[in-house]
C-alpha cells in the first residue's frame, strides 16, 4: 500500500507501547489521523495469539487494531533493547502504554524516567483503575470493568440477567478516551511547550460513560427517583421481528404509537388511553413497547420503513454482520473494503469513520507482521532520520 503521510496529525510521532485492544486501538486511531505510529512489540502479545489464516500472529483482531503502524520487535527485559526503546521515545510526541506501574518502574519507563529525557512528551497511561486508588494494581479485563462500572447491573435490571454486553465496550470506549485526551494534551503542549502525564483508568471512563443517562433521579440530592434511564431499560427496548426480518422501531410519543398501531390495523390500540395524551407515562413504556413487538409482524421490514418515514416514527434496519459487506450504506461509504495485504492476501479492511475536508485521513499501511519494520526504524534512528 502506498505510504503517503497525510491527515491532521501529519508530523506527530506516537510510540505504541501497549498490548491487547485498548492502547493499540487508540494508537491506530491516531495513525489513521496521520501520525507516524511505531509499535514496540514484546515477544508476546495476546492479540497476536489465536486463529489466523496463514501467518502466525496475524489474527483478525491484530489486523483491526494495528494498521497505520510500523512494528519494532524489542525485548524490554534486555538492557540494550530497553535503551533502544528509550531512544525511540526520545523522538516521540506521544507515548501510549497500558503496562502496570510496577513493571514500568522496573523497566525505567515510568513518567519521571522518560520525561527527564523528553520533557515535551505526552505520556498516556491507560490502566484498569486509578493509580491513587486501592485497586491500582488490580488487573482489568473488559468483563470486570463492565461489572465495576455498573454496566452489568444495568443489564441485570433491564433483562433480569447479569450479562456482559457482547462487545468489548470498556476497551473501545477507553481507546476513544485515550485518543481525545492525547489530542487535548497535544494542543496544550503546542501552546506552552509543556508535556504531561495523562492517566486514563478504564473503570472511571466507563462509570462516567454509563452515568450520563443512568444517573437519572440520583442526579439530585436528595434523590428524586431511582437510577436507570427508563427508555433504554424498558423490557421491550429491543429490535422487533417484522413479517420477514428484523427492524428497529422506536415510537417516542403518543402520535407515533397511534400511527404505528393504525398501520398494523389495530384500531383497539389506537384508542388505548395510554396513547391518548400528549406524553407517554414512563410506567406504561414497557407495556407499550411489548405491544409494538406484538404488532410488528403485521408488515414487512420494507413496509414498516415506508410507514415510519411517512409518520416520522424513528426506524432503522438491522445490519447483519455476515452481510455487512453487501449493505449499500457500508459499501458506498467504503466502511469495509477488500484490499490486498502483503502477507495475508485479500482481507476486509475497516474504513475510517470520519472525513476531513482539508486533511483526509487514510489507511497508509496495513497491519504489520510482528517486528516487520525493526530494521527500517532502527536504521532511521541511527541515521538521525527520527528526530
Amino acid at each position: 500500500m502506498k505510504d503517503i503521510t497525510t491527515g491532521p496529525l501529519d508530523g506527530v510521532r506516537v510510540i505504541d507501547l501497549s498490548t491487547v485492544v485498548m492502547g493499540p486501538y487508540a494508537a491506530q486511531i491516531l495513525g489513521d489521523l496521520g501520525a507516524d505510529v511505531i509499535k514496540i512489540e514484546s515477544p508476546v502479545d495476546t492479540v497476536r495469539n489465536g486463529r489466523y489464516r496463514t501467518t502466525p500472529g496475524m489474527t483478525p483482531l491484530s489486523l483491526n487494531v494495528n494498521r497505520n503502524k510500523r512494528s519494532v520487535a524489542l525485548n524490554l527485559k534486555d538492557e540494550n533493547d530497553r535503551e533502544t526503546a528509550l531512544d525511540l521515545i526520545d523522538t516521540a510526541d506521544v507515548l501510549i502504554t497500558n503496562m502496570r506501574p510496577g513493571a514500568l518502574s522496573r523497566l525505567g519507563l515510568n513518567y519521571a524516567d522518560v520525561a527527564e529525557r523528553n520533557p515535551g512528551l505526552i505520556y498516556a497511561h491507560a490502566q484498569g483503575f486509578r493509580g491513587d486508588s486501592d485497586r491500582a494494581g488490580v488487573a482489568a479485563y473488559d468483563e470486570t470493568i463492565q461489572g465495576a462500572s455498573g454496566l452489568v447491573d444495568i443489564a441485570n435490571r433491564a433483562i433480569g440477567r447479569p450479562v456482559y454486553l457482547p462487545t468489548i465496550i470498556g476497551d473501545k470506549v477507553s481507546s476513544l478516551t485515550i485518543a481525545y485526551s492525547v489530542l487535548a494534551a497535544l494542543v496544550h503542549r503546542n501552546n506552552t511547550g509543556e508535556g504531561q502525564r495523562v492517566e486514563i483508568p478504564m473503570a472511571d471512563t466507563m462509570i462516567a460513560f454509563n452515568l450520563v443517562e443512568h444517573l437519572a433521579g440520583h442526579a439530585f440530592v436528595p434523590e428524586e427517583g431511582p437510577t436507570g434511564f427508563n427508555l433504554s431499560m424498558a423490557k421491550g427496548h429491543h429490535a422487533v421481528h417484522t413479517k420477514d426480518g428484523l427492524a428497529c422501531v422506536v415510537p417516542y410519543n403518543p402520535q407515533n404509537f397511534r400511527d404505528f398501531f393504525a398501520a398494523a390495523e389495530r384500531p383497539d390500540l389506537v384508542e388505548d388511553p395510554r396513547v391518548a395524551g400528549e406524553r407517554i407515562d414512563p410506567g406504561d413504556s414497557d407495556d407499550l413497547m411489548g405491544l409494538v413487538d406484538e404488532c410488528a409482524p403485521a408488515l414487512s421490514t420494507e413496509d414498516w420503513a415506508e410507514v415510519c418515514a411517512k409518520h416520522s416514527i424513528p426506524f432503522g434496519p438491522v445490519l447483519e454482520l455476515d452481510k455487512a459487506h453487501e449493505d449499500p450504506y457500508v459499501r458506498d461509504g467504503h466502511l469495509l473494503d477488500v484490499v490486498r495485504h502483503p502477507s495475508e492476501g485479500e482481507i476486509r479492511s475497516i474504513g475510517i469513520p470520519v472525513r476531513f475536508s482539508a486533511t483526509p485521513a487514510t489507511v497508509r499501511r496495513l497491519a504489520p507482521l510482528p517486528g516487520q519494520d525493526t530494521a527500517e526504524v532502527l536504521a532511521e534512528l541511527e541515521n538521525g532520520v527520527l528526530s
